[in-house]
């Protein structure tokens, strides 16, 4: 049993969330039964979930005391990375900056493979990002592309993802060639408008400041000063990932993202992305960070759903 008590009371009413939904969700993770009453709690379990349990719950209200506004998928992204690892200081994830949303909302990392991620990205000038959806690979390139543009450290920002999916053509849809295209990239457009007010974005877009287009629009450029992005990547061809790839001029950085797992092409059609794993390892200046269903920042059902498939997958 662990008595613990904070000073704000208010803090400690937003802490606890509405009708304790906060406290339930801590009791659920670490195996723990929680009394509040005021600003105080009473904690009784197993010593060592006891002991995580009111790391959880100091850590973020130091948060709290920094000004940290959280929504609950901060809060359950929280409680996930002390189950991961209870060496993990909340304060050195959820305080590192990358960019803010249009609704002046900080964007941060929600978990250590995040913040490892955001480094990575800083650091290398062509990184690989492979992991089940869910995991942010693409929102958090967005907001470092965003957050390079914002200083001047490029001049262009181009996102591009696969048109074509699971070896269909864009025949059959309705409309001009950039209506058949649309709604293969409004996942990029989502993002960036989380990120950038919709006028601006558009008048950025008209000016080709940002270029959201198909990958078969990349072949035969050169892309310098850019910060450039490559979603859906399994959906890429070998010949499709070489061309990219080969694409890439001075002063550019480079994201790519994909899921392995979910890879539409034919079954004769190798991933690029596969291959690129296998074959660019060992080149310097070229890193692969790797992202699994427990990184997963969306809803909980999101992460048990990616262990089901996995699963049956090794079943196979």
């Amino acid at each position: 049993m662990k008595s613990v008590e904070f000073e704000n009371l208010a803090l400690t009413r937003e802490l606890f969330g509405h009708q304790n939904n906060n406290l339930d969700k801590i009791c659920e993770a670490f195996d723990v039964k929680i009394n509040s009453r005021g600003n105080s709690l009473l904690i009784n379990g197993d010593s060592q979930n006891i002991t995580l349990a009111e790391k959880m719950l100091h850590q973020f209200y130091e948060l709290m005391e920094k000004n940290f506004c959280f929504s609950d998928a901060d809060f359950d992204a929280a409680i996930n990375t002390i189950k991961k690892n209870n060496h993990t200081h909340l304060k050195d994830i959820f305080l590192t900056n990358i960019h803010k949303t249009v609704k002046n909302k900080p964007i941060t990392p929600r978990n250590q493979a995040q913040q490892k991620y955001a480094e990575a990205i800083l650091k290398n000038d062509i990184l690989f990002s492979i992991g089940p959806a869910g995991t942010g690979k693409t929102y958090i390139a967005m907001a470092l592309a965003m957050a390079a543009f914002s200083r001047g450290e490029v001049k262009k920002i181009i996102l591009t993802r696969p048109a074509v999916e699971a070896g269909e053509t864009l025949g059959f849809l309705p409309g001009d060639l950039a209506q058949k295209i649309n709604p293969y990239l409004r996942p990029l457009y989502d993002a960036l408008y989380d990120m950038m007010e919709v006028e601006k974005a558009k008048s950025l877009i008209e000016q080709d400041i940002i270029e959201i287009a198909p990958l078969a629009f990349m072949r035969g450029r050169t892309l310098n000063n850019a910060f450039i992005l490559l979603d859906e990547a399994q959906n890429t061809t070998s010949e499709q990932m070489k061309m990219f790839l080969t694409r890439i001029g001075y002063g550019s950085k480079t994201i790519i993202t994909g899921d392995i797992t979910q890879t539409d092409l034919p079954l004769k059609k190798k991933s690029g992305l596969v291959e690129a794993k296998s074959i660019l390892t060992k080149i310097k200046g070229i890193e692969f960070i790797y992202f699994s269903k427990d990184d997963v920042v969306r809803h909980k059902l999101v992460s048990d759903i990616i262990g089901a498939y996995e699963k049956k997958q090794e079943r196979k």
